[in-house]
């Protein structure tokens, strides 16, 4: 008789999951954005595994202050279990704990607005890590950084992907890619990239309300940022505008772009209260601007990229509140929607129009992770 040890046999779930491929998640940043993505992953993550080929694991989650590890990802609890067993870190200390466990398909995920964080990219590209960000300051460094960057992760063969840096959840930065890379010529882009300014001219363009009463509705509603004046001053939008900048090889830097800050001289460096208290200074200039325009028109801030964009010096960037007619595809949007404007050569003076929720952290959240989809479908 043999005396061979038999092996129990293997079932048909233990088959599935070593099918599986695993995504291993390090997230940074769980304030709305990343603690809502976290809650989206550990929701969906079933459901993905079951009609994808992908089992999604958070490993790591960290803020400015403490870092939570488990390397067989974490539940529903995240949040209690961080505060409990979350410790002081360097970016190094997660980097350690995915060799030593030997995690594969790494991706790191930004959902800071922390310009310190940006600089662990590279370190984090050298060992492994692809990258998913919602973080804009890493697109919008010196143009140094962002060539240095992109070869690195060339050279490693990790990918970086940012939807969500232009119009959160809307499809606009992998349509320009596609356009640009297939050869088309855009020859414009132009648009709304504000939620909280597109919310605030749309109400004041159709109402015979002060601009005050306005601002003080949408910092109400939570449209804006807890100063309002990061919105107001427009680098944001300029951001935006040179990041979709860069997509097309145009050397550009944040100091090209143009634009119009609309907050009044003497209230730009006063402190957020005081600024708070005088909001009335804005009514005058802005009723007389409202009432200055033409017929049917209303008044939006916009971000353009024109000039000749076939040259790596071509570009003209601005960002400045214009007068459109009501009826145009700009004055017509409502709420606090984006639109984009792509102009190329085959379309000619037919835009391609790219339209809907350009702000909030739920759509934000989305969007991460509709990228965290596309990079796990990339990854072996």
């Amino acid at each position: 008789m043999s005396t061979e040890t038999l092996q129990p046999p293997i079932s048909r779930i233990d088959l599935e999951q070593l099918k599986k491929k695993k995504i291993n998640l390090a997230i940074f940043g769980h304030g709305n954005v990343g603690s809502i993505l976290i809650d989206q992953v550990i929701a969906s993550g079933k459901e993905i595994s079951k009609r994808r080929n992908i089992e999604l694991n958070i490993f790591a989650i960290a803020n400015s202050t403490s870092l939570f590890l488990d390397k067989n990802g974490i539940s529903e609890n995240w949040g209690q279990k961080k505060r409990e067993k979350g410790v002081s870190y360097t970016i190094n200390d997660v980097i350690a704990f995915a060799k030593t466990h030997q995690l594969e398909n790494l991706i790191a995920v930004d959902n800071t607005a922390n310009e310190v964080f940006v600089s662990y990219y590279k370190l984090l590209v050298e060992h492994g890590f692809s990258l998913v960000s919602s973080n804009k300051i890493g697109n919008t460094l010196g143009l140094g950084f962002y060539k240095e960057l992109r070869s690195l992760l060339s050279e490693k063969n990790k990918e970086y992907l940012y939807e969500t840096n232009v119009g959160a959840g809307l499809p606009l930065v992998d349509t320009i890619k596609l356009l640009h890379l297939s050869g088309e010529n855009i020859t414009r882009l132009k648009g709304i990239f504000s939620g909280s300014l597109s919310y605030i001219f749309n109400h004041f363009s159709e109402n015979e309300i002060t601009f005050s009463s306005v601002l003080q509705q949408a910092i109400r509603k939570g449209f804006t940022e807890p100063d309002p004046r990061e919105d107001l001053c427009g680098n944001d939008v300029g951001r935006k505008l040179l990041i979709l900048a860069r997509e097309l090889d145009l050397h550009t830097e944040f100091e090209d772009v143009v634009i119009q800050n609309l907050i009044p001289k003497h209230l730009r460096n006063v402190s957020k209260e005081e600024f708070l208290d005088k909001l009335q200074d804005f009514d005058v200039p802005f009723h007389i601007r409202r009432n200055n325009q033409s017929e049917a028109h209303v008044l939006r801030y916009v971000g353009d990229l024109h000039g000749d964009l076939s040259r790596e010096d071509g570009a003209i960037l601005e960002v400045k509140l214009v007068s459109v007619p009501k009826n145009s595809m700009l004055g017509q949007i409502k709420g606090s929607d984006s639109i984009f404007e792509i102009y190329t050569e085959s379309y000619g003076e037919h835009p391609i129009v790219i339209q809907g929720a350009g702000a909030g952290a739920t759509v934000t959240a989305r969007g991460v992770f509709g990228d965290i989809l596309r990079l796990s479908d990339k990854l072996n």
